[in-house]
This record gives structure tokens, sequence and C-alpha cells, in this order.
């Protein structure tokens, strides 16, 4: 049974630089099957950017794919070090609302861990552990 989050944690996460065009993130989205991108700023945690955010801050706000992630990403980030427990990381995701963590050593991003990872560690037979689980939609 995993008792931290590096034992659950998907790691060498997807990157981009916040300059970077937004269309780079959607790329890294589709290519990870993945709805969350970290955002860095000379190789350190920056924000995290979602499908959702591009959507939303962006494409709700008629900005192309040209923009820089900066404008769409979320800057005020809950990080979490690999070493963490479960228990914190989940208590964590509770009181900040947040479906990510960005997992950190040294200011840099080393692995992300979600609510899916979490529903599947703790709850396996739950209906959000058998979604989290199943195989991506491309």
């Amino acid at each position: 049974m995993a008792k931290t989050v590096a034992d659950v944690m998907t790691s060498h996460p997807a990157c981009v630089d916040i300059e970077q065009p937004v269309s780079v993130a959607a790329a890294l989205m589709r290519d990870n099957d993945t709805g969350a991108i970290i955002v860095n700023e000379n190789g350190r945690l920056h924000g995290i950017v979602t499908d959702r955010d591009i959507a939303v801050r962006l494409v709700a706000e008629d900005l192309g794919p040209d923009t820089p992630v900066r404008k769409a990403c979320s800057e005020s980030v809950e990080a979490v070090g690999s070493d963490t427990s479960i228990d914190q990381a989940v208590q964590l995701m509770r009181s900040h609302a947040v479906r990510r963590l960005p997992v950190v050593e040294d200011g840099r991003a080393v692995g992300i861990v979600s609510l899916g990872d979490l529903a599947v560690e703790r709850d396996p037979g739950s209906a959000l552990a058998d979604i989290s689980a199943a195989e991506g939609n491309r």
C-alpha cells in the first residue's frame, strides 16, 4: 500500500515555459493524455495550465493559439514534496479544492499527483478510480 506521493505520482510530468504558446501546452495534453501541464519559469515551477484554463481564459476571450501560456495558467499552485504522505495530499487537495498537485524538489517539478491517482490508491473500487484507471480516449 502506498504511503507517500512518490508511490502514486506520475514522474517526469509534461512541462512548458511561461512564454511558450498555449498550442504547445495543448499538444502536450493531447500527446500525454492529460488535462494539465506544469508551467515553468527558468526551469522552476511557476504554475499549472489545464484544458479548462485554455477554454475559459483564452478561447472564451477570443485569444488565439499563439497566446503565451502565462496568460492562461494558474500561478497560485499548491505543491508537495515526494515524501508527502497520501493522507496529507488528500487533505491539501480537499482544503484547497484542487484536483492536481505538482510534486517538487528544489523548486523543480519532478512529478504530479492527481485526484484520480489518489482514488485508485485509496478506493480502487470507486467510480472515480474506475474512470481514472481506464485507457484514455483519443
